[in-house]
């Protein structure tokens, strides 16, 4: 069942009977408290965006029947030698990655064509989250869900894609990450969301940080200009599964993730980001010092 995008129309109070007498409306009600995720999640009769029924069978596509192997491998025999030859990809560090098992790639997002290029670094199936634009053309939804990608809301806390991400991670299969959440083109990394922490915690599977550099110049408008691509894959990090993961704990385990990819990004030298100033400890005999040199100073220049 198709649900409508806009927000149910809120009822009017009636205006007889009890708890209408004042004449003013009956507050509506408030918003549940998510303790995993620290975010509020709205109650049925509230406001919000739904996920449609689509999406939610593209989701369920992709964790019951995975990939279409009829169009994944041969999109990826076509679009393979066509990223070592016209892109002149370099692909470095790609020894750090098992054959087998769970990975969860957390890398930067420049392109439309980043996770074709993470794709390439291995010899099996990847999956990764788009954004839910993409899926709404029937015939582009369904040829990005055959090549590995499901849908995300961004920017409401998607429960249902962080649910499929775990489940293809359990599963033993990889999933890409974008945690900056959108695409940054010029300039620095941008500042990363704890989606990615979180799914770290809650799997336990090793953490991958990727770097891709040059897929920014590749597209003007509708040419695709032969540029220089490179990826940078790091050693993957492991981190422990607690009985229960907060959302501090899950920002934690991000930052750390994100300055792996950092690394990568500026060895590919990509832009570093702008060094934060470093805050002086509170030292009183410094406090002492500096309050005993301005005494000083007024004295002097009363004496003057």
């Amino acid at each position: 069942m198709d649900v409508s995008p806009h927000a149910p129309t809120q009822e009017r109070a009636p205006t007889g009977g009890q708890g209408s007498r004042d004449g003013r409306r009956p507050p509506l009600p408030a918003p549940a408290r998510d303790a995993d995720t620290d975010r509020f999640t709205r109650r049925p009769g509230a406001s919000e965006r739904p996920v449609s029924a689509k999406l939610g069978a593209l989701r369920q596509r992709s964790l019951e029947h995975g990939v279409n192997p009829f169009v994944y491998w041969p999109v990826r025999a076509i679009l393979l030698p066509a990223l070592l030859t016209y892109f002149r990809l370099r692909r470095i560090g790609r020894e750090h990655l098992p054959r087998h098992g769970p990975l969860l790639f957390a890398s930067n997002h420049r392109s439309f064509l980043d996770p074709f290029v993470i794709g390439t670094l291995l010899g099996r199936p990847v999956y990764y989250m788009a954004k839910r634009e993409l899926f709404e053309r029937r015939l582009q939804g369904w040829f990005l869900n055959a090549l590995g990608a499901f849908p995300v809301d961004r920017g409401t806390g998607d429960a249902g894609a962080m649910q499929a991400a775990r489940e293809i991670l359990e599963r033993g299969d990889c999933v890409v990450v974008f945690p900056e959440g959108t695409r940054v083109r010029p300039g620095p990394l941008g500042r990363p969301r704890r989606g990615v922490g979180r799914l770290a915690l809650e799997t336990g599977v090793p953490v991958v940080p990727v770097a891709v550099i040059g897929t920014e110049d590749v597209r003007r408008g509708w040419r695709i200009r032969p540029r220089r691509v490179q990826v940078r894959v790091g050693r993957p990090l492991r981190f422990p599964r607690p009985e229960r993961s907060s959302p501090a704990l899950a920002a934690a385990v991000t930052e750390r993730i994100w300055a792996c990819v950092s690394l990568q990004w500026e060895w590919l030298g990509g832009v570093p980001a702008q060094p934060r100033p470093v805050q002086q400890r509170s030292d009183p005999s410094a406090r002492r010092r500096r309050a005993h040199q301005k005494r000083d100073q007024r004295g002097q220049a009363r004496a003057a």
